[in-house]
């Protein structure tokens, strides 16, 4: 009896799932995507599901010749440009139309434009823009992509100084434009106005796709890839984030988290220093709470490199934090596996103790080509990362309007005023989550938390309808605890609690009185319905940026969770970890107060290790990270099945005594793979483009029945033939 898999079988084993949801799964044909300017070709051909091809003017332009080129090598193709900045320098300069649209960029207090590359500035988004980008979109509808991506709307917090900015504060306030540095309401009122804007400009041109895309038959997706509103309000650039969910037309986000973005240095137990994974674990959380209760679809970005240059080794460590910390959110599994494959695998980069740049190691490839390749067939999973759920941290947009410029009264040194709130518990082994005060109109946003921590020291509420659905949870017996001086000078700007009906100081004031909490309430413990209200008057940032002075917020924690909420015991450890299908997903923290390893129990394969040893146990050391395979959690082990490879799986055959495939991955790079076989084979037999291929590794093992074989990638395929 021969068995023909479908021919896009994914190289990791499909285990712990059924394996027709397993295939059904993959069918989908969206799983993993890579962004790529630059033109097809066989060195970085990395086989995800999805090409994703940026720009029109890109890589030299010939758009629709690099979209063929793509989708004749098996890819789904889509297109991504930047929506705030790009290779619009026809627009720009007046090539387009005969009219220079430079005054269009965003202007600093100096008078000077903020650029993005040469004849690239960040861009007010004018009607005339708007237009430009919707020629942009047509092209590539015309050119049969299935979704459009229009990336990172961003306007810097010290913009808002040109004439045309000042044109539309009028035209959306009604009143003549202030200058953002002169007050603290001023700097409020432009980053608010700089939200909206890209808001509607996302609005408009997502329209223009959905109509256009219909009036030619098709249906094309509109996604925004974006940094998460912890990275935004950490860089002071403003964006519209979490709004964009309810934004009709808009199908999904790519959270742009990556070690750029997770380096930013953090305060914590009084230190101002990089933390990689928990910032990365807090990001990627901060997006799932963006669409966790709207349905929208999420992908998970990593980047095996980043924009600013270190060394291969530093990049290496800083992958692994951040891969670790998206596969910890069981409830995504699609992923942009890499951003510009052309910049990873052609690029140099400098190497600890060598002069000379260099390009990237084939132990590093191989890795990074296990990892992303297990990513094709990551199942979603309904276990929980190990600890007490239930805690949760309020975040809102409006945190993206405090930042910048700093005025009298008020200071916020490295977005410690969340933090604060976050890193204690985190740090301690606690699955903190967060959650968007603009999805609490939402039902069930707040479903699963037992106790949530919230200030607005940092923020401010933009509606009184979250007012009302937090105290309404409260009521049902949600425990609320509020840390703030609520002193800052944004707790006066000019905002609904101080408007019409209501003549709040503060907008904490207006929610208090929901909860029957009149006038200014000192640090006590309030009840409200079956809820308790705790306010504690105190700045988050200070629990961070002090040493050893998160212990009272511990214990405030503790007893909201474990007696007034009993949710259970709120457990205190050094590590996360979580089981998806075969997968292990690992993490020890670094400042915990335990700093013993965590030991796992083999048989596991470590795929952080390109040479995909077998190991009896894996020990986790404080600070790292481990993604294993474990080969107790393959169900059908008669079934011949890839395991983990550095290279995806095609065209998969099984019969009585033979199995064979065929591996693609970028040629020139080595493939490794582990495999489950009833047996050990008689002689592997690999023939690439030109024939039979050199076989480095050939090494079976009884005791788990797993064959490693090494050879070298083909782009074109690589056939490998096993009996026994």
């Amino acid at each position: 009896m021969k068995y023909i898999l479908f021919s896009f079988v994914c190289c990791t084993a499909l285990t712990l799932m059924n394996r027709e949801d397993a295939i059904a799964q993959v069918l989908s044909k969206e799983k993993t995507t890579f962004q790529i300017a630059a033109p097809w070709k066989a060195a970085y051909d990395i086989r995800s599901d999805v090409a994703i091809v940026y720009g029109i003017n890109d890589a030299g332009g010939d758009f629709e010749e690099r979209v063929k080129g793509y989708r004749d090598k098996g890819y789904e193709v889509q297109f991504m440009t930047g929506i705030a900045w790009g290779q619009y320098q026809d627009y720009f300069t007046g090539k387009l139309d005969g009219i220079s649209h430079m005054d269009e960029g965003q202007m600093m207090r100096n008078g000077e434009t903020i650029w993005h590359g040469k004849d690239v500035p960040y861009i007010v988004p004018t009607t005339s823009y708007l237009n430009y980008m919707k020629s942009h979109v047509r092209r590539a509808i015309d050119a049969g992509v299935t979704a459009v991506y229009l990336e990172e709307p961003e306007f810097w917090a010290r913009a808002g100084y040109s004439d045309v900015f000042k044109k539309e504060w009028v035209k959306f306030y009604g009143f003549p434009w202030k200058a953002q540095h002169e007050s603290p309401e001023a700097t409020y009122l432009s980053s608010k106005l700089k939200y909206q804007l890209y808001f509607n400009a996302l609005k408009e041109v997502f329209s223009y796709v959905k109509s256009y895309s219909e009036s030619k038959g098709k249906s094309v997706k509109c996604y925004v890839p974006t940094h998460s509103l912890l990275n935004y309000s950490a860089w002071e650039i403003v964006s519209p984030e979490a709004s964009l969910a309810n934004l009709e037309g808009m199908d999904g986000y790519i959270a742009q988290v990556w070690t750029g973005t997770s380096r930013e240095p953090l305060y914590f137990n009084g230190i101002k220093k990089e933390r990689v994974f928990e910032n990365a674990f807090l990001e990627y959380g901060s997006m799932v709470s963006m669409t966790a209760s709207t349905g929208r679809k999420i992908f998970f970005l990593t980047d095996p490199i980043e924009d600013r240059q270190r060394s291969w080794e530093d990049y290496k460590v800083n992958y692994q934090a951040t891969f670790t910390a998206q596969l910890l959110y069981p409830m995504v599994n699609n992923y942009e596996v890499m951003p510009w494959p052309s910049r990873i695998y052609e690029g140099k980069f400098k190497v600890e103790g060598n002069a000379e740049k260099q390009p990237i190691s084939p132990d590093y490839a191989t890795q990074m080509q296990v990892m992303v390749n297990s990513l094709n067939a990551m199942p979603l999973s309904g276990n929980k990362l190990n600890g007490s759920h239930g805690v949760g941290i309020l975040l809102s947009n409006s945190m993206m309007f405090q930042r910048f410029p700093v005025h009298a009264g008020y200071d916020d040194p490295q977005l410690s005023n969340f933090y604060g709130m976050a890193l204690p518990l985190l740090e301690r082994g606690i699955p903190v989550e967060t959650v968007h005060m603009e999805n609490l109109i939402h039902p069930n946003t707040l479903k699963d938390i037992r106790v949530l921590v919230m200030s607005y020291a940092n923020m401010k509420p933009l509606s009184e309808r979250y007012h009302e659905e937090l105290a309404a949870w409260v009521k049902r017996g949600g425990v609320l605890i509020y840390y703030g001086r609520d002193n800052d000078p944004f707790q006066s700007v000019n905002e609904w609690w101080n408007n019409g009906q209501f003549h709040f100081k503060a907008p904490s004031a207006h929610l208090f009185s929901l909860m029957g909490i009149e006038g200014d309430p000192a640090q006590r413990t309030f009840v409200y319905g079956r809820g308790k209200v705790l306010v504690v008057r105190q700045d988050p940032k200070e629990l961070v940026m002090t040493a050893n002075a998160d212990h009272a917020y511990l214990e405030k924690v503790r007893e909201a969770y474990e007696q007034f909420a009993q949710a259970g015991k709120l457990i205190a450890k050094n590590n996360f970890v979580l089981r998806r299908g075969p997968y292990i997903i690992a993490a020890v923290l670094a400042e915990a107060e335990n700093q013993e390893a965590l030991s796992i129990k083999g048989p596991v394969i470590d795929l952080f290790d390109p040479a995909l040893p077998v190991l009896e146990s894996k020990s986790i050391l404080p600070g790292t990270q481990a993604y294993l395979y474990d080969l107790s959690a393959v169900h059908n082990r008669s079934v011949p099945q890839v395991l983990a490879a550095a290279a995806r799986v095609y065209a998969e055959s099984i019969e009585k005594k033979h199995y064979s495939f065929i591996v693609k991955s970028p040629s020139g790079t080595q493939n490794i793979m582990r495999i489950l076989l009833p047996s050990k084979p008689i002689r592997p037999v690999i023939d690439g483009p030109s024939g039979h291929l050199k076989i480095a590794k050939n090494v079976w093992d009884e005791k788990t029945k797993t064959l490693l074989l090494q050879f070298e990638n083909y782009s074109e395929g690589v056939t490998v033939d096993l009996r026994w």
